[in-house]
């Protein structure tokens, strides 16, 4: 099955609490990637993103972690920067080598137990387990993701992590992976809603038709917010980029979010895309480039709902009949 570690220099480790319902992502590029992020969530949970800014000295990155545990599960990063400093890997500063790990958080703590999460020890683990193959589905930081919550928490579906890579006519490989715990529904690119929110009859709806006629007003009652969100995704590619080219990438991958989650980037969510380029081969036009990777990560945003389980009381889509991959 095409992955992300398709991309030569790639790893992908997950590790998770199965009974807390939460968990760790890493993609690692041991040898280094120049990296960029881009933000498009109004409800972040970030680390180290402002250092990929192409303004901004450090050049290369050397792992992203994908955590659950909302704010709280960034601390699994550090025992991703610990594992690296173990093999000698990171950014030399003369003294010593800082490993360069940026990180983001999807918040899980409605699912399993809101009292665990993601640590240093679990970030650790994710890296030991790490190689060119990568598990879908309820596994890793997508343990605890969910969809579909236009009618609250309660009528959503499970989701977890996809991944997905295409190669160019030229060899360029362009990879994506995304831990999908949106506020919205998943849909086929080009074809039908696949996980999304139920209604009482245990049916799935369409989300926009609940913003439309009011269900959403009357679910979110005097609540003025729904926390419970956020997909967070890495695209990688072998080409060579700058931090400004890697940022754009980041930047128009987001468009394969757009066409696969609906509605997106909205004020619960913290999407949040990074790119990584290894930079192994020359790089084709970024219309190509990019355009590719909003392709590649709206099919691993499906995959992701596609190799959902049940799990914390929710169905999955192969549960309801549109899990077909």
């Amino acid at each position: 099955m095409p992955a992300i570690t398709d991309v030569p220099g790639v790893m992908v480790g997950h590790a998770h609490d199965a009974g807390a319902l939460t968990g760790v992502t890493v993609v690692l590029t041991l040898a280094g990637a120049v990296g960029g992020v881009d933000v498009r969530g109004g409800a972040p949970g970030t680390r180290e993103t402002d250092l990929l800014a192409p303004e901004n000295s450090v050049q290369e990155v050397h792992a992203v972690a994908l955590c659950g545990g909302s704010a709280m599960g960034l601390a699994a990063a550090s025992g991703v920067v610990q594992w690296l400093r173990e093999r000698g890997v990171g950014f030399d500063v003369g003294i010593t080598r800082v490993p360069i790990v940026p990180a983001a958080v999807i918040f899980d703590l409605r699912i399993g137990s809101p009292e665990r999460f993601p640590d240093a020890a679990m970030g650790y683990a994710a890296c030991n387990a790490a190689s060119t193959h990568t598990a879908e589905g309820c596994v890793g930081a997508g343990i605890g993701a969910t969809v579909g919550k236009a009618l609250g928490p309660e009528a959503a579906m499970k989701c977890g992590v996809g991944t997905w890579s295409e190669t160019l006519a030229d060899g360029t490989v362009v990879g994506a992976l995304a831990v999908v715990n949106a506020f919205g529904d998943v849909w086929r690119e080009h074809g039908g809603l696949i996980a999304g929110a139920r209604g009482p009859d245990g049916r799935m709806l369409d989300a926009g038709q609940i913003l439309r006629d009011g269900q959403f007003q009357a679910a979110l009652g005097g609540r003025r917010e729904e926390h419970g969100n956020t997909t967070i995704a890495v695209v990688a590619t072998d080409a060579r980029l700058t931090k400004a080219e890697a940022t754009k990438l980041a930047q128009m991958a987001h468009d394969g979010l757009a066409r696969t989650i609906r509605p997106v980037h909205t004020p619960f969510d913290g999407d949040t895309v990074f790119a990584l380029a290894t930079g192994r081969r020359p790089a084709p036009h970024m219309v190509v480039l990019g355009s590719i990777a909003a392709d590649t990560l709206a099919r691993a945003v499906e995959r992701a709902a596609l190799t959902a389980t049940a799990m914390g009381g929710l169905p999955a889509a192969r549960d309801l009949g549109s899990g077909e991959a």
